[in-house]
């Protein structure tokens, strides 16, 4: 018989996260950003989506027609891979893609009505990963994880940090 495994080893065994890892906000961040990555890839893949397509869909919602370039730096996504999504969206008939008139050179994206149904299927599906991670959290104090991330997501050091990556 092997030695006796601690309840504590066992939560250790488990978690995503495991032993003093878990004492470092950044580790703990990569992780639970794999996580949701995943949970989000799964949750998008019944309606041919991944997460990059729903975040142009959703910028272009929140933000209206735009410059491919200008809308690929609002999302930090590179313009070959922006292009790609954009394709991807466009033989769906999520989006339409459009010569700007003052500048031929630059197209103007639009949400298409079909774009607008999809993502409205999208949400759906983002928000029941939402919902994981809310009924985790439901049994703590001041339970309200967005709070702390959007703090950290609007820090303007972490955002000049991560555009200095150069990625």
């Amino acid at each position: 018989m092997g030695p006796m495994i601690e309840n504590s080893d066992r939560a250790n065994d488990i978690a995503l996260v495991p032993g003093s890892i878990a004492s470092h906000v950044s580790c703990l961040l990569v992780k639970l950003g794999q996580v949701s990555f995943r949970l989000q890839e799964a949750a998008l893949a019944p309606l041919n989506l991944r997460v990059r397509h729903f975040s142009v869909l959703q910028a272009l919602a929140d933000r209206g027609p735009s410059v491919q370039l200008e809308l690929g730096r609002y999302l930090r996504i590179d313009p070959a891979t922006m292009a790609a999504v954009l394709d991807d969206l466009g033989r769906v008939d999520a989006v339409s893609r459009e010569r700007a008139p003052e500048d031929r050179r630059r197209y103007i994206v639009t949400l298409t009505p079909e774009g607008q149904g999809l993502l409205s299927r999208a949400v759906a599906a983002i928000e029941a990963v939402d919902a994981t991670f809310r009924a985790a959290l439901q049994h703590q104090p001041e339970s309200d994880p967005l709070k702390g991330l959007r703090i950290l997501a609007a820090d303007p050091a972490l955002a000049a940090a991560f555009d200095a990556t150069g990625k």
